[in-house]
């Protein structure tokens, strides 16, 4: 029986504070992946100016063109985002709003997998309905199932150590990641299946 190829994919974090959950959470996902599986950050949110029409006719700042070709080259985008004010930060939003404006559009057709964490009981979910629809415009596969919504988060995490520490959480994020290996197996199947 061969081996299935190698995946390789990219996580865009929402958060800009050094001590974010979710940036610890982001951080802990190359550890809990499946053989087979390699994960790397992509560049920061911060990096990304405001996006202005007029800065765009000048030329896409150098972080987005960079965001955008690691995206398009990886098999997988996961996003990992705190929720504010019952969405998602402005500054994802922002690198998004930049990120459609690439052509080719980089999101197209990726398989992107959703996850929040949040010291709420239900874990960051409005952040992640607002990103399904603005990815439904970016023509991305969003995972579905599982969903990673990391409620009650502080327990979870060593803060101090920067550390997620929860073993059902790790065991459930490398099970969310395995499921986006499989949505990427499939994607790529059905796209050989029509050539």
């Amino acid at each position: 029986m061969t081996q299935p190829k190698p995946l390789h994919f990219v996580t865009l974090l929402g958060s800009l504070r050094k001590g974010s959950l979710n940036g610890i959470v982001a951080r802990a996902l190359p550890e809990l992946t499946p053989e087979g599986v390699t994960i790397t950050p992509l560049g920061s949110i911060a990096d990304v100016p405001l996006y202005d029409q007029d800065v765009q006719e000048q030329g896409f700042p150098a972080p987005v063109l960079a965001m955008a070709e690691q995206i398009r080259a990886a098999d997988g985008l996961i996003i990992v985002t705190p929720e504010y004010n019952y969405s998602m930060p402005g500054g994802l939003k922002n690198a998004l709003d930049w990120l459609s404006r690439v052509t080719p559009q980089p999101l197209a057709g990726k398989p992107v997998a959703l996850q929040t964490a949040s010291p709420g009981a239900i874990g960051g979910a409005r952040a992640q309905y607002h990103l399904r629809q603005t990815l439904v415009f970016l023509d991305a596969f969003v995972l579905n199932k599982p969903e990673v919504m990391i409620g009650q988060a502080i327990s979870k995490f060593d803060v101090e150590q920067a550390k997620l520490t929860d073993e059902p959480t790790r065991a459930y994020l490398t099970r969310q990641i395995e499921a986006l290996a499989a949505l990427v197996r499939q994607v790529a199947g059905n796209a050989g299946a029509e050539k």
